[in-house]
C-alpha cells in the first residue's frame, strides 16, 4: 500500500461485534453490510480509512461517491469547527452570511442562466422538489426517466427509481414512465444514442396526453453499475421533451463537481443545458447538504405558496460546502480526476484483456465501473464472484463499491484526492483477487 504519513488514534470505543449487535438490536432491520465479517470504521483521513485494530484501508468507494475532497480534509473541518463555535443552526427565517455566501459561490459555477439555489438535505429530497418544480411549472404531471436509473428512496423518488431492489410493493410512481436505458454495453442500439432516445417520443405518443413534465437523467447512472449514457444521448432526449412541453433535470448527485475529469458536471460530457439540476453528496464532503439549482423563471413558481426547509441551507453545512468549493478549486480536483482516472481506465482496460471474468470496463474520470461476466457472449452476470472479489480485495486492504441490476459491477468511485500510486495499489489488488479464480 502506499505509504501515507498519518498515524491513527488509538480506538478505546466498542469492539465490531457490540457495535452489530446493537445495531441489530436498535436499527433499521432493512439495513445492509458489505462483507461477511463487517468491518468497524472508527477514523478516516483524506482517501483512507481506519478500522478499529488500526488497519489502514484504500477507500475507493468515498462512503458511496460521497466523500469529495478527502476524510477529515483540514479546510473543511476547520469550517466547520469555525462555524460551529458561532452558530449552529437558525433556519432561514433569519439573514445569515454563510447561506447567501455560498448560495453565490454555487451558482457561478452553473452555466447558462441556472443561478438560483434551493438548499435541502439529500439527494431524495433534491430530486423530489425538481419533480414538484417541473410539474408546477409545466402544468403537466407526467414524468420520463430511465430504467436502470437511481433518484432516491421517498415516496416519489422511489417511483423515478427503476430498480427493483429499491422498491416496495405500495402504490409509487404516479406519472412516472421508464424509457429504455441507452447502455452502450447491454443495450439493443449500442452506442448510437439517437436511436434510444427515439423510445421518448414514441413513450410521450402512446403513454401520455402529448405533454410532459419532466425528464430525469444521470449522466452516468451510479448504482446502475457506472453506466454511462451512450454518446449523442442527452441532446437528442432533451429536444424531444422540450418540444413536448417538458423541462429537462439533470441528476448530478454523484457525477457532479469534477468527479467526471472532463468536465465540472456531468451534464456538460454531453453538450446539454438542463433547465433544473440537482446535486448533493460530493456537495458537502458527507455533511446532510443537497441542493436544487435553476432558472428564476421556474424557481418563481415555488413563490405561489411558501417553501421552507429546517434545515436547508444551516449555516455549519453550508459553511462545509463553501469550502468544499474552494478546495476543489485550489487543489485543481478535476485536473487531477482526469489524470489518475485515465491512469486507472486504461490499467482496467489492460486487465480486461487479461481476465474473461470482466467483461465490461467504463467510465471516466474518478466514477468508473468493473462489470463481471461469467460468459462474454451471453453477458451473464457473475453476481458470486463479483462478493468474492470484493471479500478479496478488502483483505489486501481496498474498499470498493458494487452496483448494477445484478450486482454484479464494481464501483470505483474513490474521494478525488485519490493518486496515481493509490491506482495501482487498486488494479494490482484486483488482478491478485481475479488470478485467484
Amino acid at each position: 500500500m502506499p505509504a501515507f504519513d498519518h498515524v491513527p488514534r488509538p480506538y478505546a470505543g466498542p469492539s465490531a461485534e457490540e457495535v452489530l449487535e446493537k445495531r441489530r438490536k436498535f436499527m433499521n432491520p432493512a439495513m445492509f453490510l458489505y462483507y461477511k465479517k463487517p468491518l468497524n470504521i472508527v477514523e478516516g483521513k483524506m482517501q483512507y480509512l481506519y478500522d478499529e485494530s488500526g488497519k489502514r484501508y484504500l477507500d475507493a468507494f468515498a462512503g458511496i461517491v460521497t466523500v469529495s475532497v478527502g476524510h477529515c480534509h483540514p479546510e473543511v473541518v476547520q469550517a466547520v469547527i469555525k462555524q460551529t463555535e458561532l452558530l449552529q443552526h437558525t433556519t432561514t427565517i433569519y439573514l445569515h452570511h454563510a447561506v447567501a455566501d455560498y448560495a453565490e459561490a454555487l451558482a457561478a459555477k452553473m452555466p447558462g442562466n441556472l443561478k438560483v439555489v434551493f438548499f435541502v438535505n439529500s439527494g431524495s429530497e433534491a430530486n423530489d422538489m425538481a419533480m414538484l418544480m417541473a410539474r408546477l411549472y409545466t402544468k403537466s404531471f407526467d414524468i420520463v426517466a430511465l430504467r436502470n436509473a437511481y433518484h432516491g428512496m421517498s415516496p416519489s423518488t422511489m417511483g423515478l427509481t427503476a430498480h427493483s431492489t429499491w422498491k416496495y410493493s405500495v402504490p409509487q410512481g404516479f406519472g412516472v414512465h421508464h424509457v429504455l436505458n441507452p447502455d452502450p454495453y447491454r443495450g439493443p442500439f449500442g452506442a448510437d444514442g439517437k436511436l434510444y432516445a427515439n423510445d421518448i417520443a414514441n413513450l410521450i405518443e402512446s403513454a401520455t396526453p402529448g405533454k410532459v413534465a419532466g425528464f430525469f437523467a444521470e449522466t452516468i447512472q451510479g448504482v446502475g453499475g457506472a453506466v454511462e449514457l451512450a454518446p449523442g444521448y442527452l441532446p437528442a432526449a432533451y429536444e424531444i421533451i422540450r418540444n413536448a412541453g417538458g423541462l429537462c433535470i439533470a441528476d448530478e448527485v454523484q457525477t457532479g463537481f469534477g468527479r467526471t475529469g472532463s468536465h465540472y458536471w456531468g451534464f456538460e460530457t454531453q453538450d446539454v443545458l438542463p433547465d433544473i439540476v440537482t446535486m448533493a453528496k460530493g456537495i458537502g464532503n458527507g455533511l446532510p447538504l443537497a441542493a436544487v439549482v435553476t432558472t428564476p423563471e421556474i424557481a418563481s413558481v415555488l413563490a405561489e405558496r411558501l417553501f421552507f426547509n429546517t434545515y436547508g441551507g444551516n449555516p455549519v453545512c453550508s459553511a462545509a460546502g463553501h469550502a468544499v468549493l474552494k478546495i476543489l478549486d485550489k487543489e485543481q480536483r478535476q485536473q487531477h480526476c482526469a489524470t489518475v482516472g485515465n491512469h486507472l481506465l486504461a490499467r482496467l482496460r489492460a486487465l480486461q484483456d487479461k481476465y474473461e471474468l470482466i467483461g465490461n470496463v467504463r467510465g471516466r474520470g474518478l466514477m468508473l465501473g468493473v462489470e463481471f461476466v461469467t460468459d462474454r457472449v451471453a453477458k451473464t452476470p457473475a453476481k458470486n464472484e463479483t462478493m468474492m472479489v470484493m471479500e478479496r480485495m478488502k483483505d489486501l486492504g481496498v474498499l470498493v463499491g458494487k452496483g448494477g441490476r445484478h450486482g454484479n459491477a464494481l464501483r470505483i468511485k474513490p474521494p478525488m484526492c485519490f493518486t496515481l500510486e493509490d491506482a495501482d495499489f487498486l488494479v494490482d489488488a484486483l488482478d491478485h483477487s481475479l488470478s485467484t479464480f
